[in-house]
């Protein structure tokens, strides 16, 4: 077998293996790390010996450059700007202070407990600083968790590798030349980002012009004429100084994500293909080259500085960098969980261990297989249980409880007492100040501005509720706030009350508005009814025995306008009905019934008041005519 046609078999093993990793992660809802690191060492030189990294010689140095740079490229451009700014001071501070506690925390115990020289010790820090965008992903796309959180670990992850890979330069650096000083190292650091931000941010910029105005060209030439844009600003950058390639990358990701170029869709979808496949390769690659003899090597105390570093530096570093963020403990407890690390900690190691042997330090090796270990432990324990952790801190998207109400008339204060009645946390906003102080009398969270404003959505909490209401009097005004809510916070539901006109129908449908409560909700006459205490409130549930007849039965009362259904319990879970949701067994459905005996009803309406906030199995709703 010739060389050439040796190392073509190389190359195709290593797509299969791959791919096949990809698929199977796929399939199993696994990280696909888990099983790209698994076949890299089942086919290197400890496995099979199949794959032989060493035949592509530098050719594997510009395979990791090239790879890595479209993975930050990518990274950049998946950042959304307005949810990065909502958290952006969290992210700022992880991406600065929470580098640092790694940096400082990571070193001190690769020292103490992984008996390293201190010089050994911080470049294994340096290393292990980012956390891996290509793992958070895939990771955050298995496991649907709060959208400010994720919001947080996919920001952190990529903006913090750039950072992380030219810190470790500049700790090598230090190594290799060690009369450096204090003051060129810090300002090593600092000039390479400026350097990196500047290239990119201007590269950006072309390309994204270049983009909106080249409509001579097709959608693939204008995919690749981004890829080579990227590449050339990788080149460029890092001709003018090393390292600052991955910062303009992610920059220039970044700036051209804000065009909003008409091809965007398309572009994301190649580049993320791109990315898959240089993921794939790296992995299966680096894992193949790793050795298995030097991890075992380095002994119990490289574990258990893993572990600090998992269960002391990460928390410690979560606890100063979202201090007084408005984030609630188990939001916090599962960013302190959740640091995998990935490829560019692999490929910035695998670099490092040939450059310390060739200047003849020791150590490369020990290196290497530390921040192996490093990435399998984050990647094995925290990848695999980040679906349970979320479930058990019930940050999922699915779990997200309570509610924010658009609206502080009669309606909205009732549905925000049944969510306070529930142990749900609930939130009022509206402009009307008279409406405002009936809500604070009935001691209801209340907010007194604009649901239109975004500053005013975020400081009352819209990224952690779980439900958006707009039911004000005006159903125009209902859909605006649900739609810009919906494009700039993504709640996990948003409801508004509007007529059944079909234009507005469409326009719901398209922005993923669900209709509430009715299709066509007179909502005055109900805020009418409340206020004069014509009604009852009751509870009614959906019985296996009688289902159809029940369902029939509440539907004529409901056409009839005597029965308006408010919310729904379903598993112990509390939600605002949405107009077309099926009514299943066991469903509990909380109403309010129209009663104009007003007399009967005084406890409810305020003039005589109750213990407690009571729901009714109401005689006119429970039994059914036959």
């Amino acid at each position: 077998m010739d060389g050439s046609f040796a190392l073509t078999l190389q190359i195709i093993i290593t797509v299969f293996a791959g791919i096949s990793a990809q698929v199977l992660g796929e399939f199993l809802k696994i990280p696909s790390i888990v099983f790209l690191l698994i076949f890299g060492i089942a086919l290197g030189r400890d496995g099979t010996a199949i794959l032989h990294p060493e035949l592509l010689g530098l050719g594997l140095e510009v395979l990791v450059a090239l790879s890595v740079a479209i993975i930050l490229f990518e990274g950049g451009l998946n950042l959304e700007l307005k949810e990065l700014g909502q958290v952006s001071g969290s992210i700022r501070n992880l991406v600065t202070i929470g580098t640092l506690i790694t940096f400082l925390g990571g070193g001190m115990a690769a020292h103490w407990l992984g008996e390293f020289p201190w010089q050994i010790a911080f470049l294994y820090a340096s290393l292990v600083v980012v956390t891996g965008p290509t793992v958070v992903g895939p990771l955050l796309k298995q496991v649907a968790v709060d959208k400010r959180v994720a919001t947080i670990l996919e920001g952190e992850g990529v903006l913090i590798d750039p950072v992380g890979a030219i810190l470790a330069v500049v700790v090598l650096d230090t190594i290799i030349n060690q009369s450096a000083y204090s003051i060129e190292i810090i300002s090593g650091l600092v000039f390479r980002l400026g350097v990196g931000a500047i290239i990119g941010g201007i590269s950006g910029w072309l390309l994204g012009t270049f983009q909106k105005k080249a409509n001579f060209l097709g959608e693939d030439l204008k995919n690749l004429v981004v890829l080579a844009g990227v590449w050339g600003t990788f080149g460029l950058a890092q001709t003018i100084i090393s390292e600052s390639g991955l910062m303009a990358t992610v920059i220039a990701g970044i700036v051209l994500k804000a065009f909003s170029i008409p091809e965007e869709r398309l572009l994301l979808r190649f580049k993320g293909q791109l990315t898959t496949l240089g993921v794939s390769v790296l992995f299966i690659l680096l894992a193949a080259d790793l050795s298995i003899d030097s991890i075992f090597a380095l002994g119990w105390g490289s574990v258990f500085t893993i572990l600090v570093l998992m269960l002391i530096v990460r928390p410690l570093s979560i606890l100063i960098c979202t201090w007084k963020n408005g984030m609630n403990w188990r939001q916090k407890a599962f960013l302190a969980w959740i640091a995998p690390r990935g490829i560019v900690s692999a490929s910035v190691a695998s670099l490092f261990s040939i450059l310390l042997t060739k200047n003849g330090i020791n150590g490369g090796d020990s290196i290497k297989g530390l921040v192996f270990l490093t990435i399998m432990m984050t990647v094995f324990i925290q990848g695999l249980s980040a679906g349970w952790v979320a479930n058990l801190l019930k940050i999922t998207i699915d779990q997200a409880t309570g509610a924010m109400i658009i609206g502080c008339n009669p309606l909205g204060r009732l549905i925000a007492k049944l969510f306070l009645a529930e142990g749900e946390s609930v939130i009022l906003i509206d402009t009307d100040k008279e409406a405002c102080e009936n809500a604070k009398k009935d001691n209801l969270p209340v907010v007194e501005s604009s649901g239109l404003d975004h500053d005013v959505l975020e400081e009352a909490g819209i990224l952690s509720v779980g439900t958006l209401i707009t039911l004000t009097n005006n159903s125009d005004v209902n859909l605006m706030i649900a739609q810009r809510a919906l494009e700039e916070f993504a709640p996990p539901k948003v409801l508004a009350v509007f007529p059944n006109h079909e234009d507005k129908k469409i326009n719901a449908n398209k922005q993923k508005i669900n209709q509430a409560f009715l299709p066509q909700l007179v909502i005055k006459t109900w805020n009418k009814y409340l206020t004069d205490g014509q009604f009852k409130l009751g509870k009614t549930t959906i019985k296996s025995s009688s289902i159809e007849l029940q369902q029939k039965h509440l539907q004529s009362l409901i056409t009839k306008g005597e029965l308006l259904p408010l919310l729904i319990k379903r598993n112990d879970k509390l939600r605002v009905l949405a107009v077309g949701e099926e009514w299943k067994v066991d469903d509990e459905i909380i109403y309010i019934l129209h009663d104009p005996r007003s007399d009967l009803l005084k406890r409810l309406s305020g003039n005589i008041k109750s213990p407690r906030f009571s729901l009714d199995k109401l005689p006119e709703v429970e039994e059914i005519p036959i």
